[in-house]
């Protein structure tokens, strides 16, 4: 491929985009690569800017090989990306250095480890999930199906600790609860107040390792200076007598000041068995707003207002076949016109439905929502690998079967919204810490093996009904 434009390397690199998206878990696309911009593109060197240099040392250590693989699958082979920071290259092979890490400052000391908590002398680090930019109630198409949950959200941005206080947010998987979070946390942001968010299992992570190493005091004043508490995934609250404890009185303490609190599940408060009653008490007692899928109408109007941000003209029919043919969940929705929209602008030729369905080929849900169970993914594996779904829960340590049981624990994690003790239960009594290694050691293989990568990817959609 010659040598072009700034125009084309953006098109370049949103062909590249296109296909990441659909082959890592959304959190790393939207934490690590979400955001990117490819800038120029000279004798085969793709140069992306990124936010800054700590994004594009996690780029270079963890995810170039995948990168470039779908780069060169894109642009031909002898391409390779750069990494830029400010228009120069970024230094990614002295470390992170300066202030350029997304990291919590805590005593006057950053955390630059990829653990949450860190302990050194006494002292308690958290590195903070960062809000996604994209998030934003501007951002959110509302309907029908979600317009009380986005109503809600928004009053608690504006008025927080007095509108709806606490407020919980519940649905099923991709229908926009994350959304409306971030999107309070970047208004309750742009009035200078302390806005904290994080995920129920990392909360719950960061309090274990607060009380192993004695700085529960400091894990407590960190939680209770917020003016707005942001948190993710209620149902992944261990039901460890300490544990809720803690979130407890976190809580308590945050309501008795009017501080505001909004929380999501992904089903009803009152169905989640793992929470202590007078948890379930305390959170039923505000308001709780629900998020269904979304009726046709709706999900033609999330993808018209997806394809104006990445600014590519999507025919209407083109729209109306992949809001007709996917019925499960936005992010699928906007995962496959991502697709869509990137084999059409690096082609810069007018999409046809024809070229949708070949694109789209064994990624879409044919039409009917697909509930995705324990037994339907671990049957996958192992008509996969040709390893028995038996060995695949027993104790065996083959090679070959632990593999198959990390793929397992892996798509479980991802696909469903079990948790990691339920996921160890099914899978041999494993405890969740084995769970949660088995998951990040297949993520960050098949960021590197293209092999793996590519199993992955064909029971994923063996899963989804697709070829």
């Amino acid at each position: 491929m010659a040598s072009g434009t700034n125009q084309q390397a953006a098109r370049l690199w949103q062909a590249v985009l296109g296909k990441i998206e659909m082959a890592i878990p959304r959190p790393s696309f939207d934490t690590w690569i979400a955001g990117s911009v490819g800038v120029s593109y000279d004798d085969g060197e793709l140069r992306v800017s990124v936010k800054d240099a700590f994004t594009a040392k996690y780029l270079e250590d963890r995810l170039v090989g995948i990168i470039e693989t779908e780069l060169r699958n894109v642009g031909g082979e002898g391409n390779h990306v750069t990494f830029m920071v400010n228009g120069e290259r970024a230094p990614v092979n002295t470390g992170y250095g300066g202030h350029e890490q997304p990291a919590t400052i805590i005593n006057g000391r950053p955390s630059t480890d990829d653990h949450s908590l860190q302990p050194e002398k006494g002292r308690f680090y958290l590195r903070r999930p960062e809000l996604n930019s994209r998030y934003t109630f501007d951002s959110f198409v509302v309907g029908d199906s979600n317009e009380l949950a986005y109503a809600a959200a928004k009053a608690s941005s504006e008025s927080p600790g007095h509108a709806f206080n606490p407020l919980v947010l519940y649905s099923g998987v991709g229908l926009g609860k994350t959304h409306l979070l971030h999107a309070i946390g970047h208004v309750v942001r742009s009035q200078g107040l302390e806005c904290v968010y994080t995920t129920c299992e990392e909360f719950t992570n960061q309090y274990v390792s607060a009380i192993q190493q004695g700085n529960t005091e400091q894990f407590r004043d960190m939680y209770r200076s917020a003016d707005v508490l942001l948190l993710d995934d209620i149902q992944f609250l261990i039901a460890k007598e300490q544990t809720q404890e803690g979130f407890f009185h976190t809580f308590n303490a945050l309501h008795m000041a009017n501080r505001q609190i909004v929380i999501t599940s992904d089903r009803p408060i009152a169905s989640l068995s793992v929470l202590e009653p007078r948890i379930t008490s305390r959170l039923m007692g505000g308001l709780v707003a629900d998020i269904q899928s979304p009726p046709l109408e709706t999900r033609l109007a999330i993808l018209q207002s997806k394809a104006k941000q990445l600014k590519c003209h999507i025919p209407t029919e083109v729209l109306e076949f992949l809001a007709q043919r996917i019925q499960s969940n936005i992010r699928e929705l906007e995962g496959n016109l991502n697709r869509v929209a990137a084999w059409s602008q690096f082609r810069d030729v007018e999409i046809t439905i024809e070229d949708v369905a070949r694109i789209t080929a064994g990624t879409l849900g044919q039409g009917r929502g697909i509930t995705i169970t324990d037994t339907t993914v671990i049957s996958a594996v192992s008509n996969h690998f040709g390893v028995a779904a038996d060995q695949i829960k027993g104790k065996s340590r083959r090679k070959m079967t632990v593999l198959c049981r990390q793929v397992a624990m892996y798509l479980l994690r991802e696909e469903t919204s079990l948790s990691l003790n339920a996921i160890g239960k099914l899978l041999g009594g494993r405890d969740h810490s084995t769970v949660l290694h088995g998951h990040e050691r297949v993520s960050s293989r098949i960021e590197l093996d293209d092999s793996l990568r590519g199993d992955v990817l064909k029971i994923r959609n063996s899963i989804l009904g697709g070829s």
